[in-house]
């Protein structure tokens, strides 16, 4: 029977479908299969039983499938990667290879002939089978593995001695262009934030972080001897240079992946085994994310806007490095009425898209720093003014000159908490009563991860040991049930999908402002925001743990003591 027969018999498909597919398969070379599935008339997993019913084969799920390392030792790389087959087992003389096509008896013959191995085909679908390549054998394997063919000098690379003049040819092959690539486009895919190229003595490691934690990239066992090749490509994107290897260099790349605008800050310092580099990547064209979907909780989004619809006054966000802080300010501006008020932003770099606004971007290089930018901003008679960040007094003084006549300034800081924020504008020597009587407010937040949908349980904190020991530890004890995932492929097995906000916000009241003027300690404001009802970091992260958006050793991770 034929293939578009069985589909029909076990209504996969309709007629109109399987004449269209027909009508438009590409003769000789695809399949109606290939064709059925490239028009998304079927799914993969239909034609593949299809096949298996046709050719009297089994079937397999390869997500679910841990093939043997003998068995995948057993079959040259080249050849798996040409015929795309995954070998599964080897048992008694026969090995058992995973294809989607099992007419390809060619292959078959070609890894019986080398194996010397009874060939045992099972059938599984194109997509199973390239992520169990990239999987096993590594993130663009195919294309290092054309290198190591074209290209047998590559094994220089790694010595001190190789010459710029090799490592700039090498670094323009085509296959190791490829595989820079498919480095990229895998991180935009996987949505990482940052992707990390750190070389070891014997190794080298690619590490992407997502949701904020680092995950080891499958990579080749041979590319420790690109690694030369790789950096050297990578500073070719940024506009490096690349015979420079002992100082750190900084630059940016601009591509297009996935149809999207994503802006690449390139960061590479030497190490003693190589230069070490790390990608934070900006989607450009990402969609804004709105004030009510960052997490916040009722009372605080109310008094959040609140501070964002004062007419002039300072108002600052602060946490670490990808936490969320920019974002947290472009969704209050975005809800802004822009018709009536200028918005003036300089960032280092633009990370968002706000219509409506003036956005300019850091260039330190010509002398374009924040100071330097808030100057020439002021001029432009803005009401609003975003300031990427806070890093100087110089700047720290400027934008208290703006908010003292009559601009509302948006910036961030790097500090631990709310609290934290105000002295240390005094700490870089802006007078106390220039901060109390400008600051209207100061927010701290974090980002913990949020508890994958799909493949969430319910779990009682009686029955969970390490969710009961922890919430006892925070003096938690009217929790009962809480939610975790137990791991999938849409989550990377984390049971974790995503990330979302927790925050302390801390609005300056006239008593605030008085232990301000006194030069107060940190742990003295903080004790105030206490007693006011200002609730704590950790404190918002279990109002989430309540309402089953993540767990408690999540909350522990992200907020520690804050």
């Amino acid at each position: 029977m034929r293939i578009g027969e069985i589909l029909l018999e076990r209504a996969a498909i309709t007629p109109e479908a399987l004449a269209q597919g027909l009508a438009d398969q590409n003769k000789p070379a695809e399949r109606l299969g290939e064709a059925l599935v490239r028009l998304g008339l079927v799914a993969e997993r239909d034609v593949a039983a299809a096949l298996a019913e046709q050719t009297g084969l089994e079937t397999i799920d390869l997500s679910e499938t841990r093939p043997e390392p003998k068995a995948l030792k057993e079959v040259p790389i080249k050849i798996v990667l040409d015929a795309e087959v995954v070998p599964i087992a080897r048992h008694n003389g026969t090995i058992t290879v995973a294809l989607a096509d099992p007419f390809a008896v060619e292959r078959i013959d070609e890894i019986r002939l080398l194996t010397g191995c009874t060939v045992e085909p099972v059938i599984a679908t194109p997509t199973d089978i390239r992520e169990a390549l990239r999987r096993h054998y590594g993130l663009g394997a195919e294309s290092l593995d054309r290198a190591t063919q074209e290209i047998p000098s590559f094994a220089l690379l790694e010595d001190e001695d190789a010459s710029e003049e090799n490592a700039l040819e090498m670094a323009e092959d085509a296959a190791l262009v490829q595989f820079v690539n498919q480095l990229l486009l895998e991180a935009v895919r996987d949505r990482a934030s940052d992707v990390h190229v750190e070389p070891a003595e014997h190794e080298l490691r690619i590490r992407n972080r997502i949701d904020g934690v680092l995950h080891d990239v499958s990579v080749p066992p041979q590319i420790k001897r690109f690694q030369a090749a790789i950096t050297s490509r990578l500073k070719i994107m940024a506009e490096l240079d690349i015979a420079e290897k002992r100082l750190p260099q900084d630059g940016r790349i601009k591509l297009r992946a996935e149809g999207r605008e994503v802006d690449v800050r390139v960061s590479i310092i030497p190490t003693l085994f190589g230069e070490s580099v790390v990608l934070r990547l900006l989607d450009r064209e990402g969609e804004m994310i709105r004030l009510t979907d960052i997490g916040m909780a009722g009372d605080t989004l109310e008094t959040y806007r609140e501070i964002m619809s004062v007419p002039y006054g300072i108002f600052l966000v602060t946490g670490p490095t990808g936490s969320g802080k920019t974002t947290s300010l472009y969704a209050g501006m975005s809800e802004l009425d822009h018709s009536e008020r200028k918005i003036i932003t300089i960032e280092d770099p633009v990370e968002y898209r706000l219509p409506g606004a003036s956005q300019i971007n850091v260039r330190s290089k010509i002398g374009l720093s924040f100071a330097a930018g808030l100057r020439s901003i002021l001029r432009h008679d803005p009401d609003i003014v975003m300031v990427g960040e806070i890093r100087d007094r110089e700047t720290a003084e400027i934008a208290i000159q703006a908010a003292l006549t009559g601009h509302l300034v948006l910036s961030t800081l790097h500090t631990n908490d709310a609290a934290s924020s105000i002295t240390r504008l005094v700490d870089m020597g802006v007078e106390p009563y220039l901060v109390a009587s400008t600051v209207e407010g100061v927010m701290a937040q974090r980002l913990v991860r949020k508890v994958c949908p799909s493949c969430v349980e319910e779990h009682r904190v009686d029955d969970d040991e390490l969710a009961h020991r922890i919430l006892h530890n925070m003096g938690v004890e009217d929790i009962e049930v809480i939610r975790r995932g137990k791991g999938c492929d849409d989550c990377r097995g984390t049971g974790y999908r995503g990330r979302i906000g927790i925050f302390e916000l801390f609005p300056l009241d006239d008593e605030a402002r008085e232990i301000t003027l006194v030069r107060a300690s940190a742990e003295k404001l903080r004790q105030y925001a206490r007693e006011h009802g200002i609730r704590a970091l950790r404190e918002d992260g279990i109002r989430l743990v309540r309402d089953g958006r993540t767990t408690p050793e999540e909350v522990l991770r992200v907020a520690g003591r804050a």
